[in-house]
């Protein structure tokens, strides 16, 4: 089986934009229909509380046509049109779909960040994992997250394995990023943030990018819009992950990122598995 996971930072933009980034946002798109995934994980969509309009479905059914869709967007009392998840599935996969909460500080539960699919044999389940802030102000609230996230995943652990995909909005060790040096207290590298995921991996579940691949350098997922010279320099940072329950792992037969070209910000992290 093929799952692709994307921070798409806005659903609305990639789809309906007329703009350079949303022209090549929409190329990512058609990159990720010709590997033919059963399902897709979208992140960040940034879509109204009621979800996405008649328009955005009509457009993802032409891309996606075999495909199912389910979202988890932002509600009261939390931002509207923030972060966001959302599922295509196959239509021939009928999964129980889960809308978790997990007894997260703040608005974090109401920002719909989690969506689970249970199948027969395994969870596959996404998360946008809150962002610690420029000024780090909602750190302590993530520290809180991160607990709680992996205490439900190991809870789902229990009763068959999981898969697990999303922007953990965390670079895990010092080869994660192309300047670990200069970004010791930047949301993201945090000591607590990476400890975080640590205790999260040790509940019993594998980083399988790091699995295939060892300690290779210089393979990310992420590249700041900000600086305009970010991806050309490869200045970027892993904090895109496929996890799996440790039992798993050996079924994995491809973690990597799939190439957006010059489109900056997230790319898409494809994992292909034997659960036969």
């Amino acid at each position: 089986m093929i799952f692709i996971s994307w921070n798409i930072d806005s659903l609305n933009a990639a789809l309906t934009g007329s703009s350079t980034r949303a022209l090549l946002s929409q190329e990512v798109l058609r990159t990720i229909a010709e590997h033919e995934p059963e399902a897709i994980a979208l992140q960040e969509t940034k879509l109204p509380s009621n979800g996405p309009t008649k328009k955005h479905l009509e457009i993802l059914g032409d891309m996606f046509p075999d495909h199912a869709i389910v979202w988890n967007s932002s509600v009261e009392p939390a931002r509207k049109g923030y972060a966001g998840t959302m599922f295509l599935y196959r239509n021939d996969l009928s999964p129980e779909v889960i809308f978790p909460k997990i007894g997260a500080p703040d608005t974090m539960d109401y920002e719909g960040r989690i969506i689970t699919l249970e199948f027969e044999h395994f969870y596959l389940t996404q998360v946008y994992t809150p962002n610690a802030g420029e000024r780090l102000n909602r750190l302590a609230d993530r520290q809180i997250w991160d607990k709680k996230y992996a205490d439900y995943l190991a809870e789902l652990d229990k009763e068959k394995p999981i898969i697990a995909a999303g922007d953990f909005n965390v670079a895990h060790k010092e080869i994660d990023l192309a300047h670990p040096d200069r970004n010791r207290q930047t949301a993201g590298f945090t000591d607590e943030e990476r400890q975080g995921f640590t205790n999260l991996l040790a509940k019993g579940f594998t980083d399988t990018f790091r699995y295939l691949h060892g300690d290779v350098t210089g393979v990310y997922s992420w590249w700041a819009q900000r600086a305009r010279t970010s991806k050309i320099n490869n200045s970027g940072w892993r904090i895109d992950y496929w996890l799996v329950s440790n039992r798993i792992a050996d079924r994995v037969i491809r973690s990597e990122m799939i190439d957006s070209g010059p489109r900056q910000d997230h790319t898409p992290i494809l994992l292909e598995i034997d659960l036969v």
